[in-house]
Formats: C-alpha cells, structure tokens, sequence
C-alpha cells in the first residue's frame, strides 16, 4: 500500500470497527513489545526508525527543505517496506513531543496519533532534548543537546551518565544562547541544530554527522516506556512547548485589541 492511503486506509478500518476497550492499549503496553516505530519530527532533520526489540531494522534521516507532510508518510512507507512489515505488524508507537518546530511536531503526533487509533497500540512519548542526549551513552563529559528556538533563544538541557543511562539534571530551558553560555561550568558537549550558536570555552562540539537528531534513539527510550508501562492515550498526546506557538501569540494579541 502507498503512503498516500496508509493512514486513510487505516484509520477508515478503525471507524468500521469497535474501538478498544478502555485500558486495552495499556495492557497491550505491559507485554513484551517487539516491533516498534518510532517517528522524529522536531527540526528539519527527521525521519523515522523501525525497532524489532533493541536490535534497529531501518532507520532513515533527512535533513532537507522539504515539510515533514510532504516526506513523513513516504518516508514510514518505505521503511515498512523496506523492512517486509506491514503496518500491522507494529507493536507500539514511539514519538519525539520537543521542544522543536511547531509545525514539525504537529505532524508528527498527529501521524502517530492517526496510527495509534487505527492499530490499537500504544504510544510512548519522548521528549526530543532526552533523544539527543541519548544518542551519546557513556559519554566522560556531561551533554547539553541544544535546538534553535529562533526569535534569538534555544531550547535546552543537561545530562549526565550515571553507570545506566543519561540522566537529566536541568529543567527543560527556553533561554538566550548567550544565558545558556553562561551556565556552562564545566567541559561540556553540545549537541543538537543549535550547538554552533552557544559561544563558550567549555563547549565541546563534536562533528555534524553526531549532532542530529536520532529516530533510534527516541526508538529506544520509547521501547523502554513501552514495556514499562509508561504511555499515553492518543487523545492526549501534545507537543511540550516551553513557549506559546506564533499562531497563539498572534490568537492572544487579537484578544487584547
């Protein structure tokens, strides 16, 4: 099936049967989980990645001018494809929440929003800044992943290895590179679309190739919260904005006037 009518087509076998159960997704959640996708639409550069248990069968990244509803669906088709899996062959569901785009992770959890009711299975939300940090394990420096906000910010936070995973120890920050250069103490590497911006003797950033974002590794966290348990509903999956979206600026300045 193309991409075009994946989700038509099933969300239209959905509509023509009974919607499951109140707690089937989480118990679903609890089983063993095997074959996930996961889908990352936080910047420009997103893709997806299809995980059959911790091993990652398929993974593809694209870092161009295109929107992510132009290129998503054609990108998880040819991955299923690819793969010899069909759609529902999919267990659960991971997806990047942000900080990023607005734009980007609409499309994003309104995609797996769409799988998830259409498939019956559940969905892990992972924020995007603990993706990126998780794609650099065992690292002797703390990581700082750090995204273009625009409008002269980034979004931001801090971790840390601690012997079984990267632990964070800032909030999720909104701020001027300029105030996140500032709270820099120590050697640190940055990560992320935003790290050239941050002007520090402490930065350590390392190649582009090392700086993206993951769809793997949002896989593998999501993989984690699956099997523990640690899902969301699709109605109530959002994207964490540490900030109002333009189109709310714009909604709340109509108001004041």
């Amino acid at each position: 099936m193309r991409a075009a009518g994946l989700i038509r087509t099933l969300l239209a076998g959905y509509y023509r049967t009974t919607a499951p159960r109140p707690g089937a997704l989480g118990e679903r959640a609890r089983l063993a989980l095997v074959r996930v996708l996961a889908v990352e639409t936080s910047t420009l550069a997103g893709g997806v990645a299809l995980l059959d248990g911790e091993r990652v069968v398929a993974e593809s990244l694209l870092d161009v001018r295109a929107t992510h509803s132009e290129r998503l669906m054609v990108t998880i088709d040819q991955a299923l494809g690819g793969a010899r899996w069909t759609a529902r062959d999919l267990e659960g569901l991971a997806v990047a929440v942000g900080p990023g785009s607005f734009t980007g992770l609409r499309i994003g959890l309104s995609t797996v929003k769409g799988l998830a009711l259409a498939l019956g299975v559940p969905v892990a939300a992972v924020p995007t800044l603990d993706g990126l940090a998780a794609s650099l394990p065992f690292a002797a420096l703390p990581v700082c992943p750090v995204l273009d906000a625009r409008k002269g910010e980034v979004y931001a936070s801090l971790y840390r290895w601690d012997g079984v995973a990267m632990r964070r120890e800032w909030e999720y920050l909104a701020l001027a590179p300029d105030d996140l250069s500032a709270r820099l103490a120590e050697p640190v590497i940055l990560v992320g679309d935003g790290a050239a911006s941050i002007r520090s003797p402490y930065a350590r950033i390392p190649p582009a190739h090392r700086r993206v974002p993951s769809p793997a590794s949002v896989g593998h966290l999501g993989l984690a919260r699956l099997r523990a348990g640690d899902t969301v509903p699709p109605a109530d999956l959002t994207p964490l904005y540490l900030r109002p979206s333009e189109a709310e600026l714009k909604r709340r300045a109509l108001a004041v006037h």
